[in-house]
């Protein structure tokens, strides 16, 4: 069967990134974006998803994180649509609750080629250390738009910004991984009209 994977290199003024992906792996982490926390919730979201990323970035760190974080889902996300192809024969939708200790994260998707993202999270704090919260959204915003999936993350609970986060990035690579498996009773693309 053959493996789904995709690789690209992305330039612009702002940051450089080379980013390696595979769908059908095992959940090994090659990370460095420059951003530590950020790197932790890749790593989460490709543990918990059984994907293989390598992802290298250079970015203007200097001015914020603002143009790597968005830029690193840009790429996520062009990668992830060009590694599914057509989607022959996967699941596509999956939904569930993710819980990490008080935090509780509900995630529904679509992988339907109509972008749209409803993120319903508030956070206590702007800030994790340095990593300004409101990036979350930013990266998936990113990442939904270039992938072409619909998202719904609701954060129901939660108190600990790294917890509320944690379930977050858990929660996208789980269901990830459940949407995009493949289901042996299917044969061809999985929608009505014969394509996504």
């Amino acid at each position: 069967m053959k493996l789904r994977k995709a690789g690209l290199s992305r330039k612009t003024k702002e940051t450089e990134i080379d980013l390696r992906l595979n769908l059908d792996g095992s959940g090994s982490a090659q990370l460095n974006t420059g951003i530590p926390f950020f790197d932790h919730m890749l790593e989460l979201f490709t543990v918990h998803g059984l994907f293989d990323l390598a992802l290298t970035v250079k970015g203007d760190l200097e001015v914020d994180f603002h143009h790597t974080v968005e830029d690193i889902g840009i790429c996520l996300g062009q990668a992830f649509r060009e590694a599914l192809g057509q989607g022959q024969k996967i699941r596509r939708f999956s939904s569930g609750l993710v819980p990490m200790d008080e935090a509780l994260c509900q995630i529904a998707m679509d992988i339907s080629n109509r972008p749209y993202l409803d993120l319903n999270a508030t956070f206590p704090k702007s800030k994790i250390g340095k990593f300004d919260t409101e990036l979350i959204e930013e990266f998936l915003r990113a990442f939904v738009n270039n992938s072409r999936i619909t998202l719904h993350i609701h954060l129901l609970s939660g108190k600990n910004l790294h917890h509320q986060s944690e379930a977050i990035f858990k929660a996208l690579g789980i269901h990830l991984d459940l949407a995009t498996q493949r289901d042996p009773r299917k044969t061809g693309v999985p929608s009505s009209k014969g394509v996504l």
